[in-house]
């Protein structure tokens, strides 16, 4: 008997967990418990990923430091904070397929693609609009019309939303393809998510960098509900720029510093204007106090300021469990565990992200009907607020949309079942 063919029961979740080679990660987070102390099912790593306990000790540590060591700290801390960012920069090459040189840790991610569109986005002649998908997180398509508007163009003739097909919920690839092949001429730069944040539909990268630029538009990467969750190669990619945060996959906590690529190609910033700050100054003569700005080669040069020493230390400590781990196998139990979820939960409600693995990172996204007594709004919160009650975390966005995300780093089998068992208790009882 495969596993797909054993019965979906709590013993067979529990045999999956005791198989699982990966399974005494969860021990190293802190997951979040009710009351009672009670722990939690916790499935909003997409939301906010939970707390490694090495955090704490990373935040102490550079406390310590600064207590004692005042601002000689810069050089004398234990891990320096004038180069505190070079820290972060070997994990995070790891996690997103970059070479070296091109990553650097920094600032947050709307302030990021801010700096980034400074840069890329270049509007001349013809070649005016951005291209994102309809539907976009609202921070990102804020930022684009914004960065339009600076411009003195018009948002509403200059942004193109690319929107599923008529009744249905996925963009499709070809689709976006296609738009770039028919309106290529006219668009300036083409943003995109790695995984879209509603429908955690996961898209091919290379592709698309691939059509956005043989069309003649740079192209950048939202990969804030990526990183961490699936495996990235930028490089290879051949995207122009890409972005993301810290604070969900990579468990770095809230308001956790960000990051950004810039393909090396782009190095050495001839031809592209950016907005400067002291910290990309080329620190070999950082300190000369020279009016005169001369980039630091590679991203590095797109630092604004210096980096934020306490909202990075937690990324160090869970950088290295994900270097530990190894991020394929954490894809491969990420598959396995969004597979086990979406067998149980398939026969109670209509799943929106799509069913092929390599279509999906670790979350899906539900669609909850309406009721006899209650629209699927207002019942999709009420089925919320009846998971919470049960001890089960993961979150709604309106209209209808349960998002439900095992980590593989501190998820589990059990965890996928016991909200599957709470899930069909909520829709029988809220009606």
């Amino acid at each position: 008997m495969t596993a797909e063919e054993a019965p979906a029961t709590l013993d067979h979740a529990r045999d999956l967990d005791r198989a699982d080679p990966l399974r005494n990660f969860a021990a190293r987070f802190a997951l979040p418990r009710d009351a009672s102390g009670a722990p939690l099912v916790y499935l909003c790593g997409h939301s906010l990923g939970a707390m490694p306990l090495a955090a704490r000790a990373a935040v102490e540590q550079e406390l310590e430091d600064w207590g004692s060591l005042g601002a000689l700290g810069h050089e004398s801390a234990r891990r320096p904070w004038l180069r505190y960012h070079e820290q972060l920069r070997p994990g995070l090459e790891y996690l997103t397929g970059a070479r070296s040189g091109e990553i650097v840790a920094m600032s947050s991610l709307t302030v990021n693609l801010h700096l980034m569109l400074a840069s890329f986005y270049r509007p001349v002649a013809r070649r005016t609009k951005i291209l994102i998908e309809s539907g976009a997180f609202p921070s990102d398509r804020h930022a684009v019309a914004s960065q339009i508007a600076w411009h003195g163009l018009d948002p509403q003739r200059e942004l193109i939303e690319l929107a599923p097909a008529a009744g249905e919920d996925l963009i499709r690839q070809a689709d976006i393809e296609s738009t770039l092949a028919r309106h290529g001429d006219q668009i300036a730069t083409i943003l995109w998510p790695g995984v879209q944040y509603r429908t955690g539909q996961l898209f091919e990268l290379a592709p698309i960098a691939h059509a956005a630029r043989g069309a003649g538009c740079t192209v950048g990467f939202d990969l804030a509900h990526a990183i961490g969750n699936v495996p990235l190669a930028l490089h290879d990619s051949g995207a122009d720029f890409a972005v993301w945060c810290s604070y969900k996959y990579l468990n770095a906590g809230p308001g956790a510093v960000g990051g950004c690529f810039i393909h090396e190609r782009h190095g050495a910033g001839e031809g592209l204007p950016r907005l400067t700050g002291w910290w990309g100054h080329d620190p070999a003569t950082r300190f000369d106090m020279d009016p005169q700005f001369r980039a630091a080669p590679g991203a590095d040069g797109w630092q604004v300021s210096n980096p934020p020493v306490l909202s990075s230390a937690p990324l160090i400590a869970s950088l290295e469990i994900f270097r530990e781990a190894g991020m394929a196998r954490l894809r491969e139990k990420s598959v396995a565990l969004t597979a086990f979820l979406e067998r149980l939960v398939r026969p109670l409600a209509r799943i929106v992200t799509p069913s092929a693995q390599e279509q999906r990172g670790c979350q899906l996204s539900i669609r909850i009907p309406a009721g006899p007594t209650a629209p699927s709004a207002a019942r999709t919160r009420r089925i919320l607020q009846a998971l919470e009650a049960h001890g089960v975390v993961c979150d709604f966005r309106a209209p209808d949309l349960l998002r439900i995300a095992p980590a593989p780093l501190y998820n589990g089998f059990e965890d996928v079942f016991r909200f599957a068992e709470q899930l069909r208790e909520a829709l029988e009882t809220v009606r």
